[in-house]
C-alpha cells in the first residue's frame, strides 16, 4: 500500500473520529457524525443555517468548497475564530477536529458566541484573500485552466500566442497525484529553480465522472516522454528528451555527462508535474492507425485533414513571387517560421493549408504545386529495426491499446507496447532468451489496464508528437482545449478573441 493510500486512511478515521466527539459536545447523536452527507444536514440544523447550503454541497466542484464553509461554521461555533484555526480545519482536520472534540479546554459555544464576534477589517482582508487563493486554485485544478501555445505544431488552427481556456471537466477532472503543491506553479519555483511540489504524498490515478477522449478533440495532456529529463539549460525539457539522448549515446554517457553528484541534472516528475503539450486526438482506443503518404487512415478509412491544418508542398513558377500577395492569402515569408523557403529559380517549399493551397494555384505564376512527401526516416516510434522505413508521412499500421484489450507477447509488441506496459502500468517488464517477462514471471499474454491515444499536430510536418515519442496514457491527459479568450502577434489578434477551439 503506497503511503499516499496510508495518509488518506489515517486521515478519514481522524475525521471521523474528531467529528464523532465535536458531535456530543454539540448535543448531536454522535453516531451522525460517521454518517457522510447526513452529518452536514446536521451541523446546518444545529447552526441554524438556511437548508439551501446543505443542498448546494451537490454542485460538482464547487460543492467543495460549500462543504468546507460548513465545517469553518461548525468551529466557529466552538469559539475558533482565528486564521490558524480556519487553515487547521481546511488542511490538518483529522488533527484538529480530534482535539476539539476530546480536549477538555474546548467546549460547543454556540450561535450566541458567533453572532457577538466582529471581525477586524485586516481579518476581513486576510480570509478574503486565503478564499481567493483556494477557490482559485480548485477551480484551476478541477473547472478549467488557462494555457498558451508556445510553438507553431498546431498552426493554423491555434497561432503561437494564442491563450486558451482548458475545461477540466471534459473527461472528468483530474485528481492531482500531488496534491501538496506551491499554488499556481505548475513544476518549479520561479527564481530559486526547485520542485514547487512534494511527492511523499502521491495519490493514485483517479479521475470523477470520467469519459474518454473524443477522436479529433484539441487535447492539453501531459508530456509522456517527460517523467525523465535532462534539466539543464541546452536539454531542457522536451528540447532534447532523457530518452533521445539515451538513443543517440547510451545511457551510461548520458548519467556521466549529467548525473554525476554535484551536478543531479537528470530528475523524474510525476505525471502531473510533466509539461504540458496541446495536439490533435486522431486515433483513440482501439483503433488502427496507418499513414500512407501524408493521408492518415483510421480503420482503414481515409481521414480528412483538419480545416486549418498545415501541410509542406513544393511549388513551381515562371517568375518570383510578390511577398505582399503572399501575405494577403495568409503565407508567412519570414525565414524564422520556416514556412517559405526558396530552392532554386521558380521552386519554393511552402508550409500551407488547403484553403492558401487554392488561392496559391490561382495565381497566374504557378506552373504546378506538389504535395511533398518526406520518405526521410528520422528517429520515430518505436525505435526498432523493422519500423526504419517508416517517416513522418508513411508510419505504420500500429494498434492503438485499449483498456481490457489483450495482446500476444511477441518480440514485435514486446518493443511496440513495452513502455505502455512497463513506465505506464507500473510493471516490470523484459525480454530474456526470446521470452518476456513481467514481474518476474514469463507471459504470453497482457491486457491492458489503461485507454490509450494517437495525438499529433495540425501542422504536420512541424510537430513533435506520437509519431516521435509514441501514446498518451489516459493519466496523463489534462483535459481539452475549449476557447481562445486572447491572442497576441505585435499586438492583439482582435478577430480570434473569444474563438471555440474545432
Amino acid at each position: 500500500m503506497s503511503i499516499g493510500w496510508i495518509i488518506f486512511i489515517v486521515a478519514t478515521i481522524g475525521w471521523h473520529v474528531g467529528m464523532y466527539g465535536m458531535f456530543k459536545k454539540a448535543g448531536i447523536d454522535a453516531w451522525k457524525a460517521l454518517i457522510p452527507f447526513y452529518n452536514t444536514w446536521c451541523m446546518v440544523q444545529k447552526m441554524q443555517l438556511p437548508k439551501y447550503w446543505f443542498f448546494l454541497q451537490f454542485i460538482p466542484i464547487a460543492g467543495q468548497f460549500i462543504t468546507i464553509w460548513i465545517l469553518i461554521k461548525f468551529v466557529e461555533h466552538f469559539g475558533r475564530f482565528g486564521i490558524g484555526h480556519h487553515a487547521l480545519t481546511v488542511f490538518l482536520p483529522f488533527i484538529y477536529f480530534p482535539y476539539l472534540g476530546y480536549s477538555n479546554k474546548e467546549r460547543f459555544a454556540g450561535s450566541l458566541v458567533v453572532n457577538n464576534y466582529k471581525k477586524s477589517g485586516t481579518r476581513e482582508w486576510v480570509d478574503a484573500a486565503a478564499f481567493a487563493i483556494v477557490a482559485a486554485t480548485l477551480i484551476r485544478t478541477f473547472v478549467f485552466e488557462a494555457y498558451t501555445i508556445p510553438t507553431p505544431s498546431m498552426e493554423k488552427t491555434l497561432l503561437v500566442n494564442d491563450f486558451l481556456f482548458v475545461s477540466k471537466s471534459a473527461y472528468g477532472p483530474r485528481i492531482p497525484n500531488t496534491p501538496i503543491a506551491m499554488p499556481f506553479v505548475h513544476h518549479t519555483m520561479p527564481f530559486v529553480n526547485s520542485k514547487a511540489y512534494v511527492e511523499w504524498v502521491h495519490i493514485p490515478y483517479t479521475r470523477w465522472f470520467a469519459s474518454p477522449v473524443v477522436r479529433n478533440d484539441a487535447v492539453v495532456f501531459n508530456f509522456p516522454a517527460n517523467d525523465t529529463l535532462i534539466n539543464d539549460e541546452e536539454n531542457f525539457g522536451s528540447k532534447v528528451t532523457y530518452y533521445q539522448k539515451v538513443r543517440e549515446v547510451g545511457r551510461d554517457r548520458v548519467w556521466q555527462d549529467y548525473g554525476p553528484e554535484g551536478q543531479d541534472l537528470i530528475i523524474t516528475r510525476p505525471v502531473d508535474k510533466q509539461e504540458n503539450f496541446i495536439k490533435r486526438c486522431v486515433a483513440i482506443a482501439g483503433d488502427k492507425l496507418e499513414i500512407k503518404n501524408a493521408v492518415l487512415y483510421i480503420n482503414d478509412v481515409a481521414q480528412a485533414a483538419p480545416e486549418k491544418s498545415e501541410m509542406n508542398y513544393e511549388v513551381h513558377t515562371n517568375s518570383p513571387f510578390d511577398e505582399d500577395v503572399l501575405k494577403e492569402i495568409g503565407i508567412h515569408t519570414d525565414p524564422d517560421l520556416h514556412e517559405f523557403t526558396p530552392f532554386n529559380s521558380g521552386v519554393y517549399f511552402i508550409n500551407m493549408t488547403e484553403g492558401e493551397r487554392k488561392q496559391l494555384a490561382a495565381l497566374k505564376n504557378v506552373v504546378k504545386i506538389i504535395p511533398y512527401i518526406n520518405s526521410v526516416s528520422p528517429e520515430l516510434y518505436p525505435y526498432y529495426d523493422t519500423a526504419v522505413h517508416w517517416s513522418v508521412d508513411n508510419f505504420g499500421p500500429l494498434q492503438i491499446p485499449k483498456k481490457g484489450e489483450t495482446i500476444q507477447l511477441t518480440p514485435d509488441n514486446y518493443i511496440r507496447y513495452q513502455r505502455c506496459i512497463g513506465a505506464y502500468e507500473g510493471n516490470k517488464i523484459a525480454f530474456t532468451n526470446g521470452k518476456v517477462y513481467i514481474n518476474d514471471k514469463e507471459a504470453a499474454t497482457y491486457t491492458f489496464k489503461m485507454n490509450y491515444y494517437w495525438l499529433m499536430g495540425d501542422n504536420r510536418h512541424n510537430s513533435l508528437d506520437s509519431r516521435y515519442w509514441g501514446f498518451v496514457p489516459e493519466d496523463h491527459v489534462v483535459g481539452k482545449a475549449s476557447l481562445i479568450w486572447f491572442s497576441w502577434e505585435k499586438g492583439p489578434r482582435w478577430k480570434r478573441l473569444f474563438r471555440s477551439i474545432k
